[in-house]
This record gives structure tokens, sequence and C-alpha cells, in this order.
């Protein structure tokens, strides 16, 4: 049976930015089933920490909410990316990038010790 783990710290906004760009306006317990989802199910998303996520993002302008009615006929705010959120996305997913070849570097150079 496979362990799930918490989101990484540092990675939730990148992850929702991006949840959002490919999915388009996603209510927050529809994006975090596509998180869950993307990672083979190895993650689980922290409600207690996913709404204050997007409050940050929503305050910093990187995506903008509105309410509506979900499929189960529910009232839900729905969150959708902004301009500025792509072009955050884009430099957080190049920083992510840079961070995991550096990391890359240390454990192939370990194997080659």
């Amino acid at each position: 049976m496979k362990e799930k783990a918490d989101v990484w710290q540092g990675t939730l906004a990148l992850m929702v930015l991006k949840t959002l760009e490919t999915m388009g306006a996603q209510h927050g317990y529809g994006i975090a089933r596509r998180i869950e989802q993307t990672s083979g199910h190895h993650l689980v998303v922290n409600y207690g920490t996913l709404y204050p996520s997007l409050v940050k993002l929503e305050q910093e302008g990187y995506i903008d909410s509105e309410w509506g009615v979900s499929d189960n006929n529910r009232k839900a705010k729905y969150y959708k990316l902004t301009r500025a959120g792509r072009r955050q996305l884009e430099r957080e997913a190049k920083e992510w990038e840079r961070t995991t070849e550096i990391v890359a570097r240390f454990l192939t150079s370990a194997k080659e010790s």
C-alpha cells in the first residue's frame, strides 16, 4: 500500500497555478483532487494549507475568484488564473526546473563516488 505525502512546502502555489492553467476555472475541491490525481495519488492536499494558499494567490493578483454552482449543485468559489498568474507560473516553473537540476547534480555525483 502506497503512503501518501503532503504537498512539499513551497510547491503548492506552483501546483495550483499549473492546475488552473491546465484545467481552467476550478473550485478548491477540484484543485485539490486534480493535484492528487496528477501526482498519481502520491500526494495529499491538506485543506488547511490549500485555502490559505488560494487567499494569498488572490491577494497577490495571480488568481481571481467568483462564486458559482458546482456539479453537485452546491455553492462554490471558483478560481481562475490571471495574466499576472500566468507570468508568475512561468517564473516559478523555471525556478523549480533550475532547483531540481541542482539537486540532481548532487544525486548524480553521489552515485559516481
